[in-house]
């Protein structure tokens, strides 16, 4: 296995099955010659192609680890799944799940980098953003995503789920990075109360992350792709208001 390369490393997050968006993400990462990529979950729960998707990622060496999506995979009788997750279900092999069964929920990159998908103790919580009562999304205050870190020291937290891109500075020099969504740019949630994440663009979403002497960089990377085949699949598994999602960034 390669030595990972905390100096310089690529961050992507919800890939959710769509495996077009995830090789325009990689071709990407290549082209900037980054070879350590950190991977925060959400990997196939999506109307396209889950199976083709975990086999892409088994085939490549990251470090990955376990969102809620991955969980409920996991965990919930199919009957009561939600509709993205049994179309993953449905198509996905033993192998599939047995690598989703060996990842971790939460990951120490290094003695400064922390990676979870929500936040270090749940993965279904907005680490960077809180929903209001009435389903508006808010940037949470410093203090509360601070305290969200518990006695961790790390200097760089990374978080996925909400599919938001986002970096936040907090005390001491600490940053929070989300990398935004590769595979879903828009969607509907019921927890904790149903409200629409919409990040306007179709293009496939990553991180770069370098440490330089006095803190670390961070830039976003918006990877333009042909989500024609993506969409089609959708329409094949009954998702066919997938289309404007992944065309637009919005959900109507």
């Amino acid at each position: 296995m390669t030595e990972f390369d905390t100096s310089r490393f690529a961050v992507i997050a919800d890939i959710h099955g769509n495996v077009d968006a995830l090789e325009a993400v990689l071709h990407d990462i290549a082209d900037l010659g980054i070879e350590s990529i950190v991977n925060l979950g959400d990997h196939l729960s999506g109307p396209m192609a889950p199976k083709a998707t975990a086999d892409l990622l088994m085939d490549r060496e990251m470090k990955s680890i376990r969102g809620n999506h991955d969980r409920w995979l996991l965990e919930t009788p199919r009957e009561e799944m939600c509709s993205v997750d049994r179309v993953a279900i449905d198509e996905l092999e033993p192998q599939h799940l047995e690598w989703l069964g060996a990842l971790a929920p939460t990951l120490w990159i290094s003695d400064e980098v922390f990676a979870c998908h929500g936040t270090p103790t749940s993965d279904v919580t907005y680490w960077a953003e809180q929903v209001t009562p009435d389903g508006h999304i808010m940037t949470r205050a410093p203090s509360d995503i601070r305290a969200e870190a518990g006695g961790n020291n790390a200097s760089l937290f990374l978080c996925g789920h909400s599919h938001l891109p986002r970096r936040l500075d907090l005390a001491h020099g600490c940053v929070l990075l989300n990398p935004g969504s590769v595979g879903c740019p828009a969607y509907v949630d019921d927890l904790p109360v149903r409200h629409v994440v919409e990040t306007g663009t179709s293009a496939a979403c990553y991180a770069v992350v370098e440490k330089k002497q006095v803190a670390w960089a961070t830039s976003f990377r918006h990877v333009p792709y042909d989500p024609s085949r993506m969409i089609a699949l959708a329409e094949a598994h009954d998702h066919a208001h997938w289309g404007i999602r992944l065309t637009t960034g919005r959900v109507a």
